[in-house]
């Protein structure tokens, strides 16, 4: 049986469909950039209340606010990759008695920006809370209390769980590259924490032992942030 011949109308519905398609993806992209511009100012605003003219800080705080935009949709792999190369390179490494005047000081990832420097744990936060205003759940992130065996000190890194019983990634500012925690020799595990608790070590992703609420300067932390303008939920 001969087919029928297609109607010379069909063609622009779907043009027509398409085009919606696109225009609505565009203003989404275009609702989404005047929203990070928005965030920004707010934090730049709230930053220069609290600490005056930022100088050279500034660029560093704009620098932060076009990577996590830039990252928005990437894959999760990428957006380890774009973060943790940021904050070491962005942060100087120095004590916390250098750079805040205090034995032990936890730092916002604004703070930090605006320092220019950092302890292990202010890289290990400004991780988390970038990769968790990228969209990534905070069950899949763990800030890690470790012993650094080379060094023979305490440390801390963020490590990237892609599943509960997974060799968890780790984010480190001591080495540019991410690698899987079965490949850090030099690094002891203790305790972890996010917003769901804390961590013991063990096989399959650790025990849950408490409840990350109980940790002060962890609360003092988001209290911060809630301050500053750069809010994730409970963390």
């Amino acid at each position: 049986m001969p087919r029928s011949p297609r109607s010379p109308g069909w063609p622009t519905p779907r043009l027509r469909f398409g085009g919606w398609l696109l225009l609505v993806s565009l203003l989404l992209t275009v609702l989404g950039s005047v929203r990070a511009d928005r965030d920004l100012m707010q934090i730049l605003q709230i930053a220069e209340k609290r600490y005056g003219s930022l100088g050279p800080a500034r660029g560093r705080i704009e620098a932060w606010s076009q990577m996590l935009q830039g990252e928005r949709n990437a894959p999760e792999r990428e957006q380890l990759e774009a973060v943790n190369r940021f904050f070491n390179q962005q942060l100087s490494f120095q004590d916390d008695t250098r750079i805040w005047h205090q034995t032990d000081y936890w730092a916002t990832p604004v703070e930090s920006l605006i320092k220019g420097a950092a302890d292990c744990e202010d890289y290990a936060l400004a991780k988390y809370f970038s990769l968790r205003h990228l969209g990534i759940p905070s069950e899949k992130l763990r800030i890690t209390y470790v012993k650094a065996l080379t060094q023979n000190q305490a440390h801390m890194v963020l490590t990237f769980y892609s599943s509960p019983t997974a060799d968890p990634l780790v984010l480190d500012n001591l080495i540019g590259d991410i690698r899987p925690a079965s490949q850090r020799k030099d690094l002891l595990p203790v305790y972890a924490f996010n917003a769901e608790g804390l961590y013991l070590p063990g096989a399959n992703g650790g025990k849950r032992s408490s409840d990350s609420k109980k940790l002060s300067r962890w609360q003092e932390v988001l209290q911060k942030m809630q301050v500053e303008g750069f809010v994730v939920g409970d963390g």
